[in-house]
């Protein structure tokens, strides 16, 4: 097999980083998806992905190094995410309307500043292509982008173990909590800074494609499978994990975007948690009618 003679060959040293990348952001990501499927926030997470348009803009149009455009990146996203938290959060306007104003709004931002660049320094710094943002290549990872990704995925699951019953509590049942007196709004914020930092994260590594597919695909397989809680975060994990080193496996046996088969892996897992899920429940439904027969 391929995928054994590049990750124990010679050529190891340039193939391990991307993979030890890719199992930290499935780390990163897998308990984040279940909060976001819980709070149907799959749009949100697009829209602070694409917000990240707005940031490479505004790096490219500074001409900022690749470090100074990584943070420049993160805090626009941050940004973004707090503004839809804030905006989100009012009666007068409804959830999907902010973020498809900063969806679009920041993509065409990052355009005109590109633009703007090109004409102040002609053959200037450029931007990596649309390609490469949105579907990313998580192979040419290197050892401290890497590790970039351990001390994020090392952060998220901190914060999210310290501040679970709130955030558990706020997840299930918003009113309750809010009578109870959990804070909503500051669960709100919490969960948008960590989804902003985990886009941020996953975008820099493998594009916004698969960052958005990771915050979504494994939660909704995992819900597929299982209601309570604990079990769906350990499911969630399990997909995260199968997808990433599933579609890695298949980008190096058939030399193919790592990005899209992570993707592609994480669909088909989905559609067979779909099928388990339904055989389940007409399995629970002939079970009645055979007892009333008998």
């Amino acid at each position: 097999m391929r995928t054994i003679e590049y990750l124990l060959g010679p050529d190891a040293p340039m193939f391990l980083p991307g993979v030890l990348a890719g199992l930290a952001i499935a780390l990163l990501c897998a308990p984040l998806s279940v909060l976001v499927v819980l709070k149907r926030m799959a749009f949100i997470g697009q829209g602070v992905s694409h917000a990240a348009f707005g940031g490479v803009g505004l790096a490219v149009l500074l001409g900022l190094a690749a470090t100074q455009s990584f943070a420049l990146i993160a805090l626009f996203c941050v940004g973004s995410a707090w503004g839809i938290a804030l905006a989100s959060g009012r009666r007068a306007l409804r959830a999907d309307t902010v973020i498809g104003i900063f969806l679009v709004g920041a993509m065409a931002l990052g355009a005109l500043l590109v633009a703007l660049r090109s004409q102040l320094v002609p053959g200037g710094a450029t931007p990596p292509g649309w390609e490469q943002i949105l579907f990313g290549s998580i192979l040419e990872v290197g050892k401290a982008d890497a590790a970039l990704a351990w001390v994020m995925a090392g952060a998220t699951l901190a914060a999210l173990w310290w501040w679970r019953r709130p955030m558990l509590f706020w997840a299930f049942d918003e009113t309750s909590a809010e009578a109870y007196g959990v804070r909503t709004g500051a669960m709100r914020f919490l969960l948008l800074t960590l989804l902003a930092l985990a886009v941020v994260t996953a975008m820099k590594l493998a594009g916004v494609v698969l960052a958005t597919a990771l915050l979504v695909l494994p939660g909704a397989t995992a819900l597929r499978l299982s209601a309570r809680l604990w079990p769906a975060l350990g499911l969630s994990l399990l997909a995260a994990l199968l997808g990433v080193m599933g579609g890695l496996v298949m980008s190096y046996e058939l030399d193919l975007p790592p990005g899209a088969c992570i993707v592609m892996t994480q669909v088909a897992l989905f559609v067979g948690a779909c099928v388990v899920g339904a055989l389940r429940s007409n399995s629970k439904t002939e079970q009645p009618r055979t007892e009333k027969r008998a």
